[in-house]
């Protein structure tokens, strides 16, 4: 087992940016001539790209993930105390936007395969105060937008896709042709958090719509709940992408299909080295589904997770949980009333899942290190 020739990063920004330097340079130099450093024009023109590259949705940038998924439930108008159905096995903010503003979250079950929404948990969930359902859509691939529309349509709800971790992620409908993730539902949400597929230098968001007037009404409400300044049709937010994060992201937009590529060939590789490795089941792809590895996660043998870890991290090799508490046993909503074991594949999950570093930047001589360095240690085991 070789040590590789540079070190193993989760994430190596600096490697990402160093190869578009020039590029970067130049739009940043432009905005600080231009010196609109909010509502300048990088954030509408991002915006414009970003929708083409979506298949024409509408696009409304936005301060963060978080605040995106905020203010995509505030523009369904539910009333106090509205049901919204969220995984029990994904990260909190999906759940805090539901919780801030006052409407209750039911946590539903995922699937033990590809970790998204399991829709028949979705189906039990459903009372007459459910007023929507957010569908994440983990670590890089859709959720079942099939059946969770259907779900939608059939009690008349709304369908919000948190799609921070699969921008580009494609999903097959039924009428034989693909959607982008997030452009599904009446409204879909991403993160620009600087390790996202799709980065900023730091925090940023945005909501995908195809419904004009929604569309409006998101601008308004992520800008003082106005249209023209100082004349406030709505209470809204103050959430702004600002200039320099858009032209940064302008610049990677355009990069993302060949970044998407190189993390899709990480993967291959990752599961050809580690198909065989007792103890490891691989990611499950969804066939209706493109996979944009945000993550590469694994579920590793019962018991056997943490000193996995460990023993990575003892030959260089960062790994991260995704995550280590399911979303109901978190201490901030105990008030729902929730109890271990009620959602078990939730549960397990986070008792088992790994995430091996997977970025555009890994070299095959790296990944095959660390596939190495997981048959070791279950060849330790077994010995």
């Amino acid at each position: 087992m070789p040590t590789p020739t540079a070190p193993i990063h989760l994430l190596d920004l600096a490697a990402q940016h160093a190869a578009i330097q020039p590029e970067l340079d130049a739009a940043l130099q432009q905005v600080l001539r231009q010196a609109a450093f909010i509502q300048g024009p990088a954030v509408g023109e991002f915006a414009q790209e970003l929708g083409a590259y979506l298949g024409g949705a509408q696009v409304i940038p936005c301060g963060n993930g978080t605040d995106a998924l905020q203010l995509a439930l505030m523009s369904l108008r539910l009333p106090a105390g509205a049901e919204v159905i969220v995984p029990a096995f994904t990260y909190v903010a999906t759940m805090e936007a539901v919780a801030i503003l006052g409407l209750r979250p039911v946590c539903a079950d995922v699937l033990p395969d590809t970790f998204n929404l399991d829709p028949a948990a979705v189906a039990a969930a459903i009372t007459p105060r459910t007023g929507a359902i957010i569908a994440v859509h983990l670590f890089g691939q859709c959720a079942d937008l099939t059946a969770l529309t259907a779900l939608a349509r059939q009690h008349q709800l709304a369908l919000i896709e948190d799609n921070a971790q699969a921008i580009g992620a494609t999903w097959q409908l039924t009428e034989g042709k693909a959607a982008f993730a997030g452009t599904v539902g009446e409204v879909g949400t991403t993160s620009f958090f600087p390790s996202k597929n799709l980065g900023a230098l730091g925090d940023g968001g945005a909501l995908f719509t195809r419904d004009a007037a929604r569309a409006t009404y998101l601008r308004q409400l992520a800008n003082h709940g106005q249209t023209r300044k100082y004349y406030h049709e709505h209470i809204g937010l103050n959430s702004r992408l600002d200039t320099l994060q858009a032209a940064v992201l302008q610049v990677k937009l355009r990069h993302l299909p060949v970044w998407t590529a190189a993390r899709q060939r990480g993967a291959a590789h990752y599961d050809e080295a580690l198909g065989a490795v007792p103890g490891v089941q691989l990611p499950v792809r969804d066939p209706r589904s493109t996979h944009v590895f945000h993550q590469y996660t694994v579920t590793v043998e019962a018991g056997q997770r943490d000193a996995l870890q460990a023993f990575l991290r003892e030959q260089g090799v960062p790994s991260v949980v995704y995550y280590p508490v399911p979303t109901h046993l978190q201490p901030a909503y105990q008030y729902l009333g929730y109890q271990a074991g009620q959602f078990p594949v939730a549960e397990a999950l986070c008792r088992t899942v790994l995430s091996l570093p997977i970025h555009p930047s890994l070299m095959p001589e790296q990944q095959g290190y660390i596939a190495a360095a997981v048959r070791a240690f279950f060849a330790g085991r077994s010995s």
